[in-house]
């Protein structure tokens, strides 16, 4: 009570005190990862190819040309999925605290990126094929510049509106954070 007494009767806490939230990590202290996608065989154009091949549905009752060629095909289809994850060839899409990236290998190195703050607008492209794996390409744009696009992304829509919503937080966390200091 001495101490509040002294300062004029405001109270003044010894440290600055910050709430914390289990498993958020500002941007600016850290890069945290928020989620991690694989692309699916519908990124491939052999993918395509299948889907467009396995969604034919002229037949007699249940016995389609579609599902005829998905029996025919099904070690094409192992092949491919398997050679998308190789050592070497091994990709994702991941979503942090700061940025979306497309990595490559097994000690991920990041091939491209795009800044939370470095679009404005997600569009999701579903190509002919692609549906049958459900499936679909996030283009990134900032106005009508595409800055980033991740092929084949398997369920694009929950990782679109996840991508959406880490922007979100992110400028609404810049946007009240202290201008840098320079030096004179």
């Amino acid at each position: 009570m001495a101490l509040f007494a002294r300062m004029g009767g405001c109270y003044k806490p010894a440290m600055n005190y910050e709430p914390t939230i289990s498993g958020v990590v500002p941007p600016a202290v850290a890069e945290a990862t928020i989620m991690t996608v694989w692309p699916s065989v519908g990124s491939t154009g052999l993918g395509k190819a299948l889907g467009r091949l396995y969604r034919i549905r002229e037949g007699c009752g249940p016995i389609s040309i579609g599902r005829l060629a998905l029996l025919a095909t099904i070690p094409v289809g192992m092949v491919l999925y398997l050679s998308l994850r190789l050592p070497w060839a091994i990709k994702r899409y991941r979503l942090t605290n700061r940025r979306i990236s497309i990595e490559q290998g097994i000690n991920p190195r990041v091939m491209q990126y795009v800044t939370l703050d470095a679009f404005d607008a997600i569009d999701l492209q579903v190509s002919p094929g692609q549906e049958w794996f459900a499936c679909g390409d996030l283009v990134f744009r900032r106005g009508p510049i595409e800055t980033l696009r991740l092929p084949g992304v398997s369920r694009p829509e929950s990782f679109r509106r996840v991508c959406l919503e880490a922007r979100q937080a992110y400028m609404g966390a810049a946007r009240h954070q202290p201008p840098p200091v320079h030096a004179a």
